[in-house]
């Protein structure tokens, strides 16, 4: 049970990780084509794409791909907070539900498989 919750928590900081390459990507937008922090931000991304598939992989060794993928939703969290905290971006009402329904959705797939 240990090693469950160990590779769940190390699989949410990938995730959490992995949502950094779309702040990378809406950061380089803003910059001109070529420039130095367009291919800066570009290297970055491409490094955090990098390390998030071999991770995968590695979680992937300990856990069962339906459960892993289920908990790639949480990046949808992530991009709301990184919107509110780093592009000045709202969060409403139909935001908020949307989280909970992806968290509850997380939740059911997580404890359906224990029952298995």
């Amino acid at each position: 049970m240990k090693d469950k919750i160990k590779t769940f928590f190390l699989l949410h900081v990938l995730l959490l990780i992995y949502s950094l390459a779309g702040v990378c990507s809406k950061f380089a937008a803003g910059e001109k084509f070529l420039s130095i922090k367009f291919i800066l931000l570009y290297g970055v991304l491409l490094f955090i794409m990098f390390f998030y598939a071999v991770m995968w992989q590695q979680i992937l060794k300990r856990m069962q791909l339906v459960t892993a993928y289920a908990n790639k939703a949480v990046t949808i969290i992530w991009g709301l907070i990184w919107g509110m905290l780093l592009f000045g971006e709202g969060i409403t009402v139909c935001k908020v539900l949307g989280v909970a329904v992806i968290i509850i959705g997380v939740y059911f797939v997580v404890t359906g498989e224990e029952g298995q």
